[in-house]
């Protein structure tokens, strides 16, 4: 019984750091949107970093319930509209048009080594 209730424990404190991770990890691609001087295209109309977060935020609220991970986050709240079913696009100065996902998803892959490198 007394192992039973340890790897009940134990999955219990995993579960909530994987939980704190993915916050963790959703506020700074939040932050990384908010803070950049790329424009992000939506529904063909562009947007500052500022703007878009707020309206990534508000679709995070929303799909709050669907997301269990970074990635259900860049899924469900930073890749496409809703409504149209177009992509969000990214451009930059320095770099090729792409879509918001791949901007994101590559964002989170440099956070991701960078935490296992600290």
């Amino acid at each position: 019984m007394y192992l039973v209730r340890q790897l009940i424990l134990a999955g219990m404190l995993f579960a909530g750091t994987a939980i704190a991770d993915t916050q963790q990890e959703i506020n700074h691609l939040l932050e990384f949107v908010a803070n950049t001087s790329c424009q992000y295209e939506r529904n063909g109309n562009v947007y500052d970093g500022a703007r878009a977060e707020k309206h990534i935020k508000k679709k995070y609220d929303y799909f709050k319930d669907k997301i269990n991970s970074a990635e259900d986050f860049i899924k469900y709240s930073a890749t496409k509209s809703t409504m149209s079913g177009k992509q969000y696009k990214i451009h930059c100065d320095s770099m090729a048009t792409q879509n918001s996902s791949d901007w994101l998803l590559n964002e989170l892959k440099k956070y991701r080594d960078n935490q296992a490198s600290s």
